[in-house]
């Protein structure tokens, strides 16, 4: 396939997931899809940017200075696309998905949802994943695979350690939506239990002891370390998610 039709079915990936195509531009992206890996990546992206942005997120008119904050960046950013609308799917494949998602909040601000809605949103990206199969986007038990295959895709570089030692091995990570951003899902194993270690960059955060909480038969613990704030959800029992939290503030 040419770079110019590659190019020209990269940027028809977002009217798809809008369900704007008509049935012969869908019928070929759904077959180019098929094909690649990096179109695949950033359709599943754009869907999870959806609807978190649908299910977190509270309609609020901009500050003007963030507008223009937005708007200047995308001025110099945005690629230049001659006698063809700019869509977010070319911008994204061009600089990222946390981009994307400052693009979105132009027009839309989060509004504060809260420890207690946090934890329902992690809990409900936990089952989404383990419902639809989509764990990770990169699969590796290597640390030093995983953290830089976030470069690029956050606004933030989460960290990642090697738990293996412990019995809690790094299966690999994904992204997921938090409060209405891209955040880090680090994914981890205990025998058969899946736990899901949320990244969240957040300032003057400050230091929390972690937190326990239960919802639904899951059991989730969150704490805060400087700017970081952490959310480990999984259907481990809560005595060894305690341990895998204190084994991951104990490793360096």
């Amino acid at each position: 396939m040419s770079d110019d039709r590659h190019q020209e079915l990269r940027l028809l990936v977002q009217a798809d997931c809008d369900g704007e195509l008509t049935p012969r531009d869908a019928a070929a992206v759904a077959a180019h899809l098929e094909e690649c890996t990096d179109c695949r990546a950033l359709h599943r992206n754009l869907l999870v940017i959806k609807e978190g942005v649908h299910a977190n997120v509270s309609y609020h008119e901009a500050p003007d200075h963030f507008r223009r904050r937005m708007e200047t960046m995308f001025a110099a950013n945005a690629p230049k696309q001659p006698g063809r609308r700019r869509q977010w799917g070319g911008w994204i494949g061009s600089f990222g998905v946390g981009a994307a998602l400052a693009a979105i909040l132009v027009l839309l601000v989060s509004a504060p949802r809260g420890d207690n809605g946090t934890e329902q949103t992690v809990l409900d990206g936990h089952l989404r994943a383990l419902q639809s199969g989509h764990l990770y986007e990169v699969a590796s038990s290597d640390q030093h695979t995983v953290k830089p295959w976030f470069d690029g895709r956050l606004d933030f570089a989460p960290p990642v350690k090697d738990l293996a030692a412990q019995g809690f091995p790094l299966k690999g990570g994904r992204l997921d939506i938090v409060d209405g951003r891209a955040v880090a899902a680090l994914v981890y194993n205990r025998a058969k239990h899946v736990i899901d270690l949320y990244v969240v960059h957040r300032q003057n955060t400050g230091e929390a002891s972690p937190r326990e909480a239960t919802r639904n038969g899951y059991n989730i613990i969150s704490w805060s370390d400087g700017e970081i704030v952490y959310w480990a959800v999984s259907d481990l029992n809560r005595r060894e998610l305690g341990e895998f939290v204190r084994d991951w503030r104990a490793t360096p």
